[in-house]
């Protein structure tokens, strides 16, 4: 027992409010390095957002002027009808929308038959199929180029679009297979019994449970075919063709650079990916981190 200020404390009391402060401490810090780290990642989106709505002379005035006076909203206007906005969104839609069901599709049938098939070499194979993960594109780059000119499709979207239906990747055929196995054998073999082939067990019993891993796949596959600049730049030619991600390089000049339409037109361009993040945000982090709870 102990005494403070004539009130009788008892020492397990005293261990209790030592052991919450202990608990609180820690969680205050974590906070505060939160706060401070997502500051860090929202300051050059909110000079992106401040600079699309200034004049050209006003974007380097020191120091940064963060609320624009005057607030120029036709910036947004001439942004979006230098770059031909209408067209580019279509193909870029057309190329993101077809690319995510063939990445889904492939990947998602390539990723069952490695965790719920036994076959000869399974393991070899998908040890191979992981492997192509170091090959860095680069390297494949000129081939495929070669491969795509011979079938006569460059200059259209097909390039940009027919790889996703052969695997749909590597990285995405492993996280859907550590899902898969994730999953209980007795559901197969439930199936099995009620005479289901292997294609039924995959389309009608396994697939709906992998909803978490398809969507983190499929938020992936926005992503990156959104923000594609390399593809369309090597593989598209006419203007009618070129994507977003291109299409904000008109503000490029040779001498100079057009900073306030460039992130007016950059603005709209980011916009999807953010909603498509936010609406798909407990779908991607369940299946990130449900794949790798068995190996």
């Amino acid at each position: 027992m102990a005494t403070e200020a004539g009130v009788i404390v008892s020492r397990p009391a005293q261990t209790k409010t030592y052991r919450s402060k202990r608990r609180i401490l820690p969680t205050i810090f974590f906070s505060v390095l939160l706060i401070a780290g997502s500051v860090v990642f929202i300051l050059p989106f909110m000079w992106m957002l401040s600079t699309s709505l200034k004049e050209s002379g006003r974007v380097f005035m020191y120091p940064p002027q963060w609320i624009p006076e005057p607030i120029i909203w036709e910036n947004y206007t001439t942004a979006l009808r230098v770059m031909n906005f209408p067209v580019l969104l279509k193909n870029t839609v057309l190329i993101t929308s077809l690319s995510m069901v063939g990445a889904i599709a492939t990947s998602s049938l390539a990723a069952y038959s490695f965790a719920r098939l036994r076959f000869p070499g399974r393991d070899v194979i998908f040890i191979i199929v992981l492997a192509t993960m170091m090959l860095p594109s680069w390297v494949t780059l000129i081939p495929v180029y070669i491969i795509f000119r011979e079938l006569g499709m460059i200059n259209t979207l097909w390039p940009l679009i027919i790889p996703s239906f052969f695997g749909g990747g590597a990285f995405n055929i492993f996280l859907l297979r550590q899902f898969f196995m994730t999953l209980p054998f007795e559901l197969d073999d439930a199936a099995k019994i009620d005479g289901c082939s292997n294609f039924r067990i995959f389309w009608n019993i396994l697939l709906p449970l992998c909803k978490p891993a398809l969507g983190a796949i499929a938020v992936f596959q926005f992503v990156a075919h959104w923000n594609d600049f390399f593809g369309p730049l090597i593989y598209l030619h006419s203007s009618e063709k070129m994507t977003l991600a291109v299409g904000l390089y008109r503000f490029k000049g040779p001498f100079s650079v057009e900073w306030n339409y460039l992130m007016a037109a950059t603005v709209m361009v980011a916009i999807a990916p953010i909603v498509v993040y936010f609406l798909a945000q407990r779908y991607f982090i369940e299946g990130v981190v449900m794949s790798g709870m068995k190996a």
